[in-house]
């Protein structure tokens, strides 16, 4: 089964190793038909603490490093679109 990769911003870089990434996500209401937006804060592995809040990064799915870390960094967000 393929690994998922989500892309979104980091809000906290303060633990040693760890980033949380906020993903935001945009789904159409079925009976109104509205936009709504929704977001979800996930824990990534980041290695070398390279990443800054506001950085937009791409992470992917992995075996779980701690009780709440299930994901790593991939990639920068800005590098992939290069």
């Amino acid at each position: 089964m393929p690994k998922r990769i989500l892309s979104g911003v980091v809000t906290s870089d303060k633990n040693e190793q760890t980033i949380t990434v906020q993903v935001g996500r945009s789904t159409t209401h079925p009976l109104f038909h509205k936009v709504i937006r929704s977001s979800k804060k996930y824990r990534a592995h980041d290695e070398n603490n390279t990443y800054k809040v506001g950085d937009a990064v791409r992470i992917i799915e992995c075996a779980p490093r701690s009780k709440t870390k299930r994901w790593e960094v991939l990639e920068d967000a800005a590098a992939s679109a290069e």
